[in-house]
């Protein structure tokens, strides 16, 4: 199986910058252990490893369900019903998270 890192970086590759525009945001991933936050500005996406202090929306996961949603299997709004992605913050950049990475 794939380690966190590796699928998060999957994930950075897919990002659209025509998607995101002008949108200035901070995703916060916490998959089992790990810690991630990409920051999107200016139409860029970097990816760094650990917390940030103040991140736009936080997405809770176990690595299982990070690979469904790269690899196609689930949606980010399944997953969210499913009980298998919780998010804090704002919800609604939650669910632009499909577009922005080519997600189902």
């Amino acid at each position: 199986m794939p380690v966190v890192k590796e699928i998060v970086a999957t994930l950075s590759s897919r990002f659209n910058p025509a998607v995101a525009g002008n949108m200035q945001a901070v995703f916060q991933f916490s998959i089992d252990n790990e810690h991630y936050y990409m920051t999107i500005s200016s139409g860029s996406c970097t990816i760094t490893e650990g917390e940030h202090d103040d991140p736009t929306v936080t997405l809770t996961m176990s690595i299982d369900t990070l690979q469904e949603l790269v690899d196609g299997s689930i949606s980010g709004m399944q997953a969210f019903m499913m009980g298998k992605l919780k998010t804090q913050g704002d919800m609604m950049l939650a669910t632009k998270l499909g577009p922005l990475f080519g997600l189902a």
